[in-house]
């Protein structure tokens, strides 16, 4: 359903009661009854999940599934595939300039990415309540597993110029890519470019934030947003990743937080920042709403500075259900979304 979303980021900013955004879709197949493996080569498939999750949860948005093999596999890359694992990119797919150079860039369609597509269109329309917004990898991140991760930290020193001629590649297939998700009916990708956080600040300035700025110049609108997700701890590289100039982010729990907040501009959305093993996979309900509560409560005073004064009665800030539900609907999420794929997903990082 069209959205503008950026009257959507100043509502969610100026909300009482904040509604929790995970990006995750693998869970939902405990619901459905699928495996990941069947979940991650079928549309269909991937917007029953993001379905299940939407009815069962009243979260701020939809996200669809992360599976950060998609974009390399498309270019030719092998991945491997397994019952109830995120598939993974198993080799580099170019070892020099010559390969780079020959590198052909892919059509919307290769691979998995159609069926990636189709679910979206397909989710659109059964998710009507908030945002729907698709997955693709960031540009630093798909030129790392087309040239192998580590081969790619040391060619960012040794040969800039083989890393730049993959990331034109990369770039441009993503904004293809993304354009085709926002004419299948999305409002908008969250841009996953965990590779990133391993960069310097002269690095990440060189060889990511400009070609993540391509994407979203190339893509953004006011119903069509860029949501950048990066879950290392990237607190030294915030000045740099401030001026993609989107409006939204969402941090893992390596950041502080409050230092990312006084960086991060007051009119962008920030989710993020719950531990998804010590807390979401290994916690209790109980521990998952003391720190989300805590979070929360040591957000206020920078809420109070880009909205006001707002009211927050005594300790439920976000909660609109008793104690008691809470615990029975975690209860079964236990039962019905296996937290084990959310975290391989994390893992692939």
């Amino acid at each position: 359903m069209k959205m503008n979303m950026k009257e959507w980021v100043a509502e969610t900013i100026r909300a009482e009661k904040k509604k929790a955004a995970p990006i995750l879709s693998f869970p939902g197949i405990q619901i459905t009854g699928h495996t990941v493996d069947e979940m991650v080569r079928d549309g269909h498939l991937q917007a029953l999940c993001m379905e299940a999750i939407a009815k069962r949860f009243p979260t701020g948005a939809a996200f669809s599934l992360m599976d950060l093999s998609v974009e390399a596999e498309a270019f030719g890359s092998p991945v491997s595939y397994s019952e109830d694992e995120v598939p993974t990119v198993t080799a580099a797919l170019v070892h020099d300039e010559e390969e780079a150079e020959a590198l052909k860039v892919p059509e919307v369609g290769a691979g998995r990415t159609g069926e990636c597509v189709k679910g979206i269109k397909e989710v659109t329309g059964l998710i009507t309540d908030r945002p729907v917004l698709a997955g693709i990898i960031g540009p630093f991140s798909l030129a790392g597993r087309l040239l192998d991760m580590t081969e790619i930290m040391i060619l960012c020193y040794e040969d800039p110029e083989l890393v730049e001629t993959v990331l034109e590649k990369a770039t441009e297939f993503l904004i293809k890519y993304a354009l085709a998700f926002k004419e299948a009916g999305a409002n908008g990708i969250t841009i996953a470019e965990p590779a990133a956080g391993l960069l310097s600040p002269p690095l990440i300035k060189e060889f990511s934030t400009p070609y993540v700025q391509r994407i979203r110049d190339a893509v953004e609108d006011e119903n069509f947003m860029i949501m950048y997700h990066n879950c290392g701890n990237v607190v030294p590289l915030l000045d740099n990743i401030k001026e993609i100039g989107t409006g939204a982010y969402s941090f893992g729990n390596a950041i502080d937080i409050e230092e990312t907040l006084k960086v991060i501009p007051e009119d962008a959305v920030v989710i993020g920042n719950i531990d998804p093993a010590g807390t979401f996979r290994n916690g209790t309900p109980e521990k998952i709403r003391k720190e989300t509560l805590e979070l929360l409560e040591m957000l206020v005073p920078f809420v109070k500075e880009s909205v006001g004064e707002i009211n927050l009665p005594d300790r439920t800030l976000t909660m609109e259900k008793t104690d008691g539900e809470i615990a029975e609907d975690n209860l079964d999420w236990e039962k019905e979304a296996d937290m084990d794929a959310a975290l391989d997903f994390a893992d692939s990082f």
